[in-house]
């Protein structure tokens, strides 16, 4: 599942809240673990060029 960021927040891809994760102009991450604050999930992540690739969620 991909998703673009135009805020520069993260958001979750269940509940679509803001995570505490801010990304700027020129931020790649692989293999990311991001923590939903509100429906309390996690997921690996990869970021390039403001496009968020939802990899599957993480085991706790």
């Amino acid at each position: 599942m991909k998703a673009a960021v135009t805020d520069k927040w993260i958001l979750c891809p269940v509940c679509k809240a803001k995570t505490r994760t801010q990304i700027l102009d020129d931020t790649e991450l692989k293999h990311f673990p991001l923590f939903c604050p509100k429906c309390k999930e996690n997921f690996i992540i990869n970021v390039k060029d403001h496009i968020v690739d939802y990899q599957s969620i993480a085991r706790r």
